[in-house]
């Protein structure tokens, strides 16, 4: 009787060790950039071979992107929940396919099938509301998604989507861990 219990104690530890260990390869983790001060006492992020990921916006956002990033932001704060969506918890493309849902839009719910949807655009191309797509776990495979949320002046893309220890957050592509991910853009709109 006693190894039966130390034997379903061992399994239910196994087992959550699997699920966590999937949840992290399928959303992703947002891990902060290093920064540092300038000489001049300026706060700047270190660029440790990172990707050039910006995007050549004009800053025109159309009605319907308006809307997505409206409904998007409505669910910052949110927390990471596998399988989730809904505003007790979400995943990545939970996230996405709801966002896109309120505003009449169907996006199938998983990201890999998310990333075959749209018009492929290039990152230089990208506006609020379009996807970006990365492959947290190396490689090419599509595991996590985002909605571009902001283009700031210097062409920094920046995109909200539920990050497996944060929940729905703000995230960069000039962070290292987003940018060495990143894999592709889409156009839903």
């Amino acid at each position: 009787m006693r190894y039966q219990t130390h034997y379903k104690s061992v399994l239910n530890s196994f087992t959550a060790l699997m699920i966590s260990s999937f949840v992290m390869i399928s959303c992703g983790s947002s891990k902060s950039i290093s920064k540092s001060k300038s000489s001049s006492g300026k706060i700047v992020s270190k660029s440790e071979n990172l990707r050039k990921l910006d995007s050549k916006f004009d800053g025109k956002i159309s009605g319907s992107a308006k809307s997505i990033l409206k409904d998007a932001e409505k669910y910052l704060g949110a927390p990471y929940k596998y399988a989730g969506n809904t505003s007790s918890g979400f995943d990545c493309s939970g996230l996405t396919s709801k966002v896109f849902d309120e505003n009449g839009m169907k996006l199938p719910r998983r990201s890999a099938d998310q990333a075959n949807t749209g018009k492929n655009i290039d990152v230089k191309e990208t506006e609020p509301g379009d996807l970006l797509f990365f492959a947290t776990a190396g490689g090419s495979k599509v595991s996590h998604v985002g909605i571009v949320h902001t283009i700031e002046r210097d062409g920094e893309v920046k995109f909200i989507h539920a990050s497996t220890s944060k929940g729905v957050i703000i995230s960069s592509l000039n962070e290292k861990y987003w940018n060495k991910a990143y894999l592709h853009a889409k156009r839903i709109l």
